[in-house]
């Protein structure tokens, strides 16, 4: 999907925009973002799920972590 106004050449981008930070107070902290495209009927609890094991692939270390930030909004404006 292309994004009406894209810059030209950019990569195509998800219909919402995510962002996550996991934290192990004093041991470790991650901060990652994207775009996805959530399947037709899902919650923001399914993708909320579906990033945070995205993310915890990327670091195991922090599967415990604690959720200190997770948003979730449409990737327009």
């Amino acid at each position: 999907m292309t994004m009406p106004n894209a810059r030209p050449g950019a990569a195509p981008q998800g219909s919402h925009q995510w962002i996550l930070t996991l934290e192990l107070p004093g041991r470790a902290a991650a901060t990652e973002y994207g775009t996805w495209n959530p399947d037709p009927g899902a919650t923001r609890h399914d993708v909320f799920v579906a990033v945070r094991r995205h993310v915890t692939r990327q670091f195991p270390e922090l599967e415990r972590a604690t959720v200190v930030f997770f948003s979730f909004e449409p990737n327009q404006l």
